[in-house]
């Protein structure tokens, strides 16, 4: 009697199910395309918080493939799920941006700390924890950009621009701001000038150095290891 193969799963939810993060990480360099085109307006609001749903869902999925318990992603995502929805009716209000912003913070390093579980766990490397490598790197960049936006919230003037800027900063400023910062490349026109905005700062630029010197040398080691052992 024979046995027929399993189908492969095909389309989207294949695709989410063997590489959840190469979904995450379109999904987050696709938003930094969409909110330019955002402005400040209630539909631009509106088309916001979808991007960020589609990359909390993605987030889960992600971490349900790592050995980070599921319970406590869900637990964590829900909150900011909620905040979320919450910022486009009430987007002016403090309590809900201080929510927003916390809930995000957290949420995005407990799975950068799940997706680095991910990429240690395995001998060898395969096409998932390649993309993973780029989908964790990013998602710590959005958990300082919600973080340095906390910082700002509850406390004034801690960052200033080279031009005549009046106001928080922008999300897109935010997120400028984190990815010259982990990146090493340079602060550019926006930079900390508050000891709070430093001190994120700080912590940011030690985050980026341990994760090239850890993470992304460790799955270099591994794969050029793999093609020692290869006849």
């Amino acid at each position: 009697m024979t046995v027929a193969a399993p189908r492969r799963r095909t389309g989207l939810r294949g695709i989410l199910g063997t590489y959840p993060n190469a979904v995450l990480l379109i999904i987050q360099l696709g938003g930094l395309l969409i909110y330019p085109f955002t402005g400040d307006s209630t539909p631009g609001r509106t088309a916001y918080s979808v991007v960020q749903l589609l990359v909390l869902v993605t987030a889960v999925a992600a971490v349900r493939m790592t050995p980070a318990l599921t319970w406590i992603s869900a637990t964590i995502g829900v909150p900011a799920l909620i905040f979320s929805v919450l910022d486009v009716p009430l987007h002016d209000a403090y309590w809900v941006t201080v929510g927003l912003d916390v809930t995000h913070a957290i949420f995005y390093l407990y799975t950068a700390y799940a997706l680095i579980r991910y990429m240690f766990g395995d001998n060898e490397v395969g096409a998932d924890e390649i993309y993973a490598t780029g989908a964790c790197f990013t998602v710590v960049a959005w958990a300082f950009a919600y973080l340095y936006g906390l910082v700002q919230t509850v406390w004034s003037g801690q960052f200033t621009t080279g031009t005549m800027h009046h106001g928080p900063l922008t999300w897109i400023e935010l997120v400028f701001l984190s990815f010259t910062t982990m990146t090493g490349t340079g602060l550019s026109d926006i930079y900390p000038v508050g000891d709070h905005a430093r001190s994120a700062a700080m912590l940011e630029q030690l985050a980026g150095v341990n994760y090239l010197g850890l993470v992304v040398a460790r799955l270099l080691g591994m794969t050029l290891t793999r093609f020692r052992k290869e006849p």
